[in-house]
C-alpha cells in the first residue's frame, strides 16, 4: 500500500499529492473503482457534478468505512450553475449526493468567459467556505487574467488551479503565475491521452534506466514539479502502478529531456473560448 504525500495549500490545509480522477466513470462502477483505490492507499479522489457520478462516490465513501478525516474529497461547479445563487444551491446538491457535510475543495470547473458569470461564482464559494461546506475552494482552467479578476473583486486567492499540463503542453507562465501568488496547480490528463506520449523514445529511454514504466516516469516528473495528479484508471493494476512512483527519482537530465517533449499540444478545450453551459 502507497504511502502518498501531501502538500501545504495557501489556506493552511494540506492536500494529497496523488489522487484518483474519475472523470468517465459511470456511476454505477465508481464503488468498485474507488474501492480500489482505497485498498491501495489513495485517500484523495477528484470527482465533479459534471461528471454525473456523486452518488456512486458517496456510496464508495461510506463502503470504505474510512474515517472522513482520512479522506480528500474535490467536486466542481458546473458550467450551467455559475452565478451566486446557482452556486450555492448546486454545492448543497453536490453534498447531498456525495452524503457529505463538506468537501474538502470545491472548484469552479470553467470560468466560461464570455458568459461573465465566474467572479459572483467565486463570491458564492467564498460564502461556502466561511460556512463550512468546503474546507479549500479553487478554480480549474482559469487563466491568470481570470485569476486576477477574482482577486480583485474579492481580496481571496484561490487554493488550487486544476489546469491541462503534461509533457505536451507544460503552461510554464500559468503554473510560474501560480507559484508567485502561492496556488498549487493541479494537472488534469496528466498522461496527455496516453498512447502516443506514452511511446516516446525518449520517455521509454528514462523508463527503462530506472526500471519503471513510462507512466509512472511521466507521474513522477508531476510530483517532483511539487504538482498535485490524479490519473484516471478504473483498473486496479493500472491503479496500483501509478501510486509506486515515490520510491525512486528523475534526475536533472531525465526533468530535462521530459521538458524538451513541450510541443504546446492541447488535448481539451481551451479555456479562452469554451462557453459549454449544458
Amino acid at each position: 500500500m502507497s504511502s502518498i504525500p501531501s502538500i501545504p495549500l495557501n489556506d493552511g490545509q494540506r492536500i494529497p499529492q496523488l489522487g484518483l480522477g474519475i472523470w468517465q466513470v459511470p456511476d454505477a462502477d465508481v464503488p468498485r473503482v474507488v474501492g480500489a483505490a482505497f485498498e491501495q492507499g489513495y485517500r484523495h479522489i477528484d470527482g465533479a457534478a459534471a461528471y454525473a457520478n456523486e452518488e456512486g462516490l458517496g456510496r464508495a465513501i461510506r463502503a470504505s468505512g474510512l474515517p472522513r478525516a482520512e479522506l480528500f474529497i474535490t467536486t466542481k461547479l458546473s458550467n450551467p450553475d455559475q452565478g451566486r445563487e446557482q452556486a450555492l444551491k448546486a454545492l448543497d446538491t453536490s453534498l447531498a449526493k456525495l452524503g457529505l457535510d463538506y468537501v474538502d475543495l470545491y472548484l469552479i470547473h470553467w470560468p466560461c468567459p464570455r458568459h461573465d458569470r465566474f467572479v459572483d461564482s467565486w463570491k458564492a464559494l467564498i460564502e461556502a467556505r466561511n460556512a463550512g461546506k468546503a474546507r479549500s475552494i479553487g478554480v480549474s482552467n482559469f487563466r491568470a487574467e481570470d485569476i486576477d479578476r477574482i482577486v480583485a473583486a474579492t481580496g481571496v486567492m484561490p487554493a488550487v488551479n486544476q489546469i491541462e499540463l503534461h509533457p505536451l503542453l507544460e503552461q510554464t507562465e500559468l503554473v510560474a503565475y501560480g507559484k508567485m501568488h502561492g496556488i498549487v496547480t493541479e494537472a488534469w490528463s496528466p498522461l496527455a491521452h496516453g498512447g502516443e506520449l506514452l511511446a516516446d523514445p525518449v520517455l521509454q529511454a528514462i523508463a527503462g534506466k530506472h526500471g519503471r514504466t513510462t507512466a509512472q516516469v511521466v507521474l513522477r516528473w508531476h510530483i517532483q514539479a511539487g504538482r498535485v495528479i490524479f490519473p484516471k484508471s478504473a483498473t486496479p493494476a493500472r491503479i496500483a502502478e501509478n501510486a509506486a512512483i515515490f520510491d525512486f527519482a528523475l534526475d536533472a537530465d531525465d526533468v530535462a529531456k521530459i521538458g524538451a517533449l513541450d510541443n504546446g499540444t492541447r488535448l481539451g478545450p481551451d479555456p479562452a473560448d469554451y462557453e459549454d453551459m449544458g
